[in-house]
């Protein structure tokens, strides 16, 4: 952008300074020509300018997705993680629950059987 400003204020400059028509005329011809040359150059930075920025969105655009995969992703690990360990708890639980059954059974059968004997003894 100041090379294009720059190169119009030069253009000026020369416009202004020029002292015959012969001159005058060739010196309009070059910075028609210089005019002509950074016109060209600036639609060709700003090309270039656009293509960046279009990249730049495109790169942008792909990280966001990238991003927002790996956040489902670690979420959903996170459930399965969370439900893996829910259904560890209940299995524990259960099976603490089907020992103490088992005991508790065993326990009566032996207190039962004791007194069953201890009737026969006593008769």
């Amino acid at each position: 952008m100041k090379k294009l400003i720059l190169n119009l204020v030069l253009v000026m400059a020369l416009m202004v300074s020029i002292t015959s028509c012969r001159e005058t005329k060739e010196e309009a011809e070059k910075a028609g020509d210089q005019v002509e040359a950074a016109a060209e150059e600036a639609g060709d930075a700003l090309d270039d300018a656009a293509d960046a920025t279009e990249e730049a969105v495109d790169t942008m655009k792909e990280n966001a997705e990238d991003a927002m995969n790996d956040a489902k992703d670690a979420v959903e690990e996170g459930a399965d993680k969370m439900k893996e360990g829910a259904e560890d708890a209940m299995n524990k639980a259960k099976d603490a629950v089907e020992d103490a059954a088992d005991k508790a059974k065993e326990e009566g059968t032996n207190a039962l059987n004791d007194a069953a004997n201890k009737l026969k003894e006593d008769n």
